[in-house]
């Protein structure tokens, strides 16, 4: 089964926004970008250093009733609420897209109902869209992408290790020869 992702926004109404999320997924190596009910035009987007537009695949989906993703493609959205499940904590599919909301809105109740999946990212507050894209893609990266995570050597002790008690230095002597 081949693996891809895709990363989108809806209702993106800042350039600068549009073109550092379009560069993270150009730079993590997206399969498609996408945004859905855009309030500005891709070519708008000054922060796309990358040129990613014309190198990867990029759908505009005037409203949320024309969205379509692949046949097997989950859909995650990535939004602060109650029952997200924490980014950390998430096993993220083979074939997904992400999408993000805009800058001053969360994603609408509509595309959260269309999303198989909701992660969040496990802040005290809301980041930068483009920050959020590169925290999750990273950790799509980490996880799926064959980077074995260490594992401690400690094995958890049920035993409570002795109180540390301040004294005199310890003087050892050395046995003369």
């Amino acid at each position: 089964m081949r693996r891809y992702f895709a990363a989108g926004v809806e209702g993106v109404s800042k350039a600068m926004n549009l073109g550092n999320l379009l560069r993270i997924a150009h730079a993590f190596e997206a399969s498609f970008f996408f945004t859905v009910n855009a309030h500005i035009r891709l070519a708008d987007a000054q922060s796309d250093t990358s040129r990613a537009q014309g190198q990867i695949p990029y759908y505009a989906f005037p409203a949320i009733a024309d969205f379509r993703l692949p046949t097997g493609c989950e859909l995650i959205g990535v939004e602060i609420a109650e029952d997200a499940v924490e980014l950390p904590r998430f096993r993220h599919p083979l074939r997904a897209a992400y999408v993000f909301g805009g800058e001053r809105t969360s994603l609408s109740s509509e595309m959260l109902a269309r999303c198989t999946h909701v992660v969040k990212i496990p802040t005290r507050f809301s980041i930068n869209v483009g920050m959020a894209g590169a925290i999750v893609l990273y950790d799509r990266l980490i996880t799926l992408g064959g980077y074995a995570r260490p594992i401690s050597r400690l094995k958890p002790s049920s035993e409570v290790p002795p109180r540390h008690v301040w004294g005199a230095p310890l003087v050892r002597k050395r046995a003369l020869p």
